[in-house]
């Protein structure tokens, strides 16, 4: 994958943090989020090799999220790249809200990946092995886990194309990729409760498209 060159921008001018009068607080970052905070505040200061640690950290996810999304490895890298590029240069805008990091660069790729496609319906393209790969990685609990282990079956990857291009995104960020609901919805652009509305109606019509016999 193509190496990207790193330079910083300047940090932004004083005034820019201030938090305008009723502007929503959020709880502090806490354990490797604490970490990871630590890294953009270094970034947005100037610092290149923070921002490098933050592509490291979080170039997987974003390739797999846009490789599942495009189904070519050559479009995927290309997109993967710009996204860190445009987080470069935007890097300044970049506020704690209580989620992680990688929630907002999973949002620029998804902005990308739309504009690459203008108005045309993207293909979810998922390949068993792959699946299986990051699932290995992932560990959830209860109906989450039930999906995810389901998703090792070829079956239900056919079954999961069928899904609109709502539920697909959905259970790729969720189970895929291993996004809380919370970052999910920044991802995806909505709010909590339309996201577990979104995964539950998801799995429902999974269970419908799921031939006799082949269950989550």
């Amino acid at each position: 994958m193509t190496t990207l060159p790193v330079s910083v921008p300047a940090p932004t001018l004083a005034g820019d943090d201030e938090t305008p009068p009723g502007a929503r607080t959020y709880a502090p970052a806490e354990g490797d989020a604490a970490v990871t905070l630590a890294l953009v505040h270094r970034a947005q200061a100037g610092d290149a090799e923070a921002f490098g640690e933050l592509y490291d950290r979080y170039l997987d996810l974003v390739y797999r999220y846009v490789y599942y999304r495009v189904g070519s490895a050559q479009v995927a890298e290309d997109l993967t790249s710009e996204t860190f590029l445009r987080a470069l240069r935007r890097i300044t805008s970049f506020t704690w809200q209580g989620r992680d990091v990688g929630a907002w660069f999973v949002t620029i790729a998804r902005n990308l990946i739309a504009d690459h496609y203008k108005s045309s319906r993207y293909r979810l393209e998922l390949t068993t092995d792959d699946v299986t790969e990051s699932g290995a990685r992932l560990t959830t609990d209860g109906p989450e886990n039930a999906v995810l282990e389901g998703m090792q079956n070829t079956v239900l990857l056919a079954a999961v194309k069928q899904l609109g291009a709502e539920q697909q995104e959905c259970i790729v960020l969720r189970f895929l990729q291993g996004l809380s609901v919370a970052e999910t919805a920044q991802a995806m652009g909505k709010n909590d409760g339309a996201i577990k509305a979104l995964q539950y109606r998801a799995i429902r019509s999974l269970g419908r498209l799921l031939p006799e016999g082949v269950e989550l």
